[in-house]
């Protein structure tokens, strides 16, 4: 410790930087070793287990409702609903008249057959 104390700045930045670099080349021979040995697993276990990493939500969901006054604004239905459809719907107006897609239609309901008697 006492002889970085009377080293100059120079000769301490240099340190440094060859420090830096020998740390960057273990990591990466580190990093080396360890997916070998990953990929070795894998292959013993039949690829199973490997999974995707980060995140692991679906995908973009289609917007289901859009601001008439800004048609760029959209809302896919999750999450918090958006400032302008909430002070849309304190004003009186109803989410349907929101909806991107037509309305859906109910199928009237089926009528049960009765079983006819011979």
């Amino acid at each position: 410790m006492q002889q970085l104390k009377s080293m100059s700045l120079d000769r301490l930045m240099a340190l440094r930087d060859k420090v830096d670099a020998l740390l960057k080349s273990k990591v990466v021979n580190e990093r080396r070793t360890l997916e070998a040995e990953l990929s070795k697993l894998t292959r013993l276990n039949g690829g199973a287990g490997r999974t995707k990493l980060g995140n692991s939500r679906g995908g973009t969901v289609p917007p289901k409702y859009r601001n008439p006054d800004n048609p760029s604004e959209t809302w896919a239905g999750r999450g918090l609903k958006p400032r302008w459809l909430t002070a849309a719907i304190k004003a009186g107006k109803k989410l349907e008249h929101f909806s991107i897609a037509a309305p859906v239609k109910k199928w009237p309901a089926k009528k049960s057959r009765k079983a006819s008697k011979k």
